[in-house]
């Protein structure tokens, strides 16, 4: 790069700062200082002596020295959010989240906070959002927090008990609804995560009819699709597709008869082979269901279903399911956290249990949770009752374990925005592992 070591003088506030070139580069295109380079990274002079910049300039001199030495170093007086609402004005976000925690890794994960909810009782599920924050679904409610696990307005809807929820983008989250009899309501609607406002809702149609129904499982795929499990009061049971940008539905996957794809309790969008993978697991339906769907040619390319095997083992109980493109598999689990593996290149297939995976010994608590699968950058999470196991390599061997005492069982994780998010079954206390950042050599 054609960077010069031109000194650059800054009045911030009334207090005089003088860097250098090289060091306001490392802001990025992005930033405030971005805007004072060419495209050949030579800096751009107005021939005046000195920037003048009316901000804090207390701020101003930490996020000066972040991009000076790439580490954060807060002073015991100052206001975090102080801070980040200066560096969301100089465009230095990531470069304060890149230095609070590090890229991450399951088996370099600690604790850093514990958020405990705004009321009792069990809270339905638990997703990261891609820019560090999150959002809890509890009943009726959606709470929403930034990256900074501050909470934005709650979302309300109506008594109708959430299923399900997802982040479109840092600005919208879908969530899927039970149907209300009598109502007419029920269904999916894309919300906005800083206010609540209701921005569209998704709708069914069935014979040029537009039905009412209870919207399960989500999922996004590619093309700005959006998938979820569907069922309705006559023939709408399936899965449906819709537009995430204009809300529109695409599409819809009709339930053969003797399957289960409307009370799916989890869709997976595989990007290698452009297909939807759905499990309907126990003990939502006394059978479990899992297979691949493709959306093109409207037909099953592939399905396992635990139909006639002996109600005596234990194995048979699917409690979770994840697809693993890169070894033509799917991992599921039990409720004694054994990983299965089922084959994908052939069909009806049994599960080859591992053994060396079994975890849990002796008593079962009196309320556990039922485990739940997370596949991240090569990485095999699975929770079970208070902790969540990481597994790496080939062979899946168990490298690392994420435990902590307070909250409860764990009734759902959730990874993304470089943290990992783990919602307990008491209090609705969730729980923010991260990795911490590389040293400076």
């Amino acid at each position: 790069m054609g960077i010069q070591k031109d000194r650059v003088r800054f009045n911030v506030g009334g207090r005089i700062f003088e860097t250098t070139a090289t060091t306001l580069a490392n802001a990025g295109r992005n930033s405030m200082f971005g805007a004072m380079f060419d495209e050949n990274w030579n800096l751009q002079s107005d021939n005046s002596n000195e920037y003048f910049i009316d901000r804090n300039p207390d701020c101003f001199s930490v996020l000066l020295d972040l991009l000076r030495t790439q580490e954060l170093h807060i002073p015991a007086n100052m206001s975090e959010k102080l801070l980040y609402r200066e560096a969301l004005y100089y465009g230095l976000l990531d470069h304060i989240r890149s230095a609070k925690w590090g890229p991450f890794d399951g088996n370099r994960l600690w604790l850093s906070r514990t958020v405990a909810g705004q009321a009792p009782g069990d809270g339905t599920a638990i997703r990261a959002g891609p820019d560090g924050g999150c959002c809890v679904a509890h009943g009726c409610m959606v709470h929403v927090y930034d990256w900074m696990l501050d909470e934005h307005p709650p979302i309300n809807l109506d008594y109708q008990r959430v299923n399900d929820v997802g982040w479109v983008d840092s600005e919208n989250i879908v969530i899927s609804v039970c149907e209300r009899l009598g109502r007419g309501d029920g269904g999916m609607g894309l919300f906005s995560s800083s206010n609540g406002e209701l921005r569209y809702k998704f709708q069914v149609s069935h014979e040029n009819q537009v039905k009412s129904f209870t919207a399960g499982a989500l999922c996004f795929g590619s093309d700005y699709k959006i998938f979820s499990s569907c069922k309705g009061r006559s023939n709408e049971y399936g899965v449906g597709v819709w537009d995430q940008i204009t809300g529109k539905q695409t599409d819809f996957f009709y339930e053969p008869p003797g399957w289960s794809l409307g009370d799916a309790d989890k869709l997976q969008w595989l990007q290698g082979s452009n297909c939807l993978l759905v499990a309907t697991l126990f003990p939502r339906k006394d059978n479990c269901y899992i297979s691949l769907l493709d959306l093109r040619e409207k037909k099953m390319v592939w399905s396992w279903s635990d139909i006639g095997a002996p109600i005596t083992v234990d194995e048979k109980r699917v409690r979770d399911a994840i697809a693993m493109e890169e070894s033509n598999s799917i991992c599921v689990v039990n409720e004694y956290e054994d990983l299965g593996f089922i084959d994908l290149r052939s069909s009806g297939g049994s599960v080859r249990w591992s053994s060396r995976s079994r975890l849990m010994k002796g008593k079962m608590p009196d309320e556990p949770c039922y485990p739940k699968l997370a596949l991240h950058e090569g990485q095999l999470f699975s929770s079970m009752n208070d902790s969540i196991s990481v597994f790496c390599g080939p062979d899946w061997v168990l490298t690392s374990r994420l435990r902590r005492s307070y909250g409860g069982s764990i009734c759902d994780f959730s990874i993304g925005g470089d943290r990992l998010f783990a919602l307990h079954s008491e209090e609705n206390v969730f729980d923010i592992w991260e990795t911490p950042p590389p040293p400076i050599i």
